[in-house]
């Protein structure tokens, strides 16, 4: 690959964001160009709900065989490259790259090692546009966390704002302090928020109606505050493994109705995102930010910043825009991960490259 000069970049680029919460994948078809700044704009954006089977294969993912495991990776790469081609074809659009960022089923970034399946040769394979994946690995391997990946995005894109917080499967923030940028994620929220909820039959808490339906356990709060995770430095990330050994089984001693279990939770995500936000201006985007009771009770722990929940493209589709901007990255031949939010020894550029057949001129 020959990287573009960054003078001459124009590019259409798909990203593909799928989270945690596996509420569906996310697909941004975004035109970049760049002059020395960035600019953007959204051609399209679509969201695709998982069919129960694909996700109940991806939410058990990290006890399958090594065959089975293998296998979904395959497949699950096949699927995204067969929605990207129908995302294609229903709009009309033309696209010179895919991003995809996978779904990840291990993060241990301690022991160097992370895996987001969905292979990036399937995808190619089946729209016939050039792909590239696999953005965490590399600065896994120089030592870094891998994650979070979006505030380079938040650097470029939304620079405007004091921070940028993003409430999905976890909750992480961006920042810029002395010139560099910092990032980390704060905690759980809704891997945490839609598995309760499941046990009521719902996909996840509407408004957080459930939630505001509870009582708040002072005890089980405060030992969720306490967990040590959240008086560690930064740069740091969490992960499902983190929430399964540590989270769940401290719920789960106290005999508390769905409700109250949901209600504490929220409080605990509103104080440790308080903890976090010193004032100014902060976008909230993600899944989260729909959750009418806990951006109420965020405000309510955190009068002195000012919570922006933007316009609904940028709320739902803020990830997958910024994974459209680390292929767009990648293809000029910039670092999209820096190791002032991940910690490895130096910025990288995250990724691997798959050739559709189709291949264009832009890379």
């Amino acid at each position: 690959m020959n990287p573009m000069k960054p003078e001459n970049l124009h590019i259409d680029v798909i990203g593909l964001m799928s989270g945690t919460s596996l509420d569906g994948l996310d697909l941004c078809c975004v035109h970049f160009d760049f002059d020395g700044t960035w600019h953007y704009r959204i051609v399209k954006a679509e969201s695709v709900d998982y069919p129960d089977e694909l996700r109940r294969a991806l939410g058990s993912a990290q006890d399958m065989t090594a065959l089975e495991y293998a296998r979904l990776h395959s497949d699950y790469g096949l699927y995204l490259g067969r929605q990207v081609r129908a995302f294609v074809e229903r709009n009309q659009l033309k696209a010179d790259l895919v991003a995809s960022h996978g779904q990840t089923i291990f993060h241990q970034p301690s022991v160097r090692f992370t895996a987001q399946i969905g292979s990036g040769a399937g995808i190619a394979a089946e729209c016939d546009i050039d792909t590239v994946c696999d953005f965490r690995t590399t600065d896994v391997a120089l030592g870094g966390q891998g994650a979070p990946l979006v505030p380079i995005g938040d650097a470029v894109l939304f620079g405007d704002y004091d921070y940028c917080l993003n409430l999905g499967g976890f909750s992480n923030i961006s920042f810029s302090s002395d010139g560099r940028r910092l990032a980390y994620d704060i905690s759980p929220v809704n891997y945490v928020l839609n598995h309760y909820a499941g046990l009521r039959g719902l996909a996840f808490d509407r408004d957080g109606a459930l939630s505001r339906s509870g009582k708040v356990c002072g005890e089980l709060l405060s030992r969720l505050n306490a967990l040590d995770f959240y008086t560690q430095p930064g740069p740091k990330s969490l992960g499902r493994e983190w929430v399964e050994e540590r989270v769940y089984p401290l719920i789960n001693v106290y005999d508390l109705s769905v409700e109250d279990v949901l209600a504490t939770f929220v409080e605990h995500v509103a104080i440790q995102i308080g903890r976090n936000v010193k004032g100014g201006r902060v976008l909230v985007t993600g899944g989260g930010a729909r959750n009418v009771f806990l951006l109420e009770r965020m405000r309510a722990v955190a009068p002195q910043a000012g919570f922006v929940v933007p316009d609904p493209l940028t709320v739902d589709f803020k990830e997958a825009l910024i994974f459209a901007l680390l292929g767009a990255l990648y293809v000029a031949g910039r670092p999209n991960c820096l190791s002032s939010v991940t910690g490895a020894v130096r910025d990288n550029i995250g990724g691997c490259l798959y050739k559709g057949n189709k291949s264009n001129t832009a890379i």
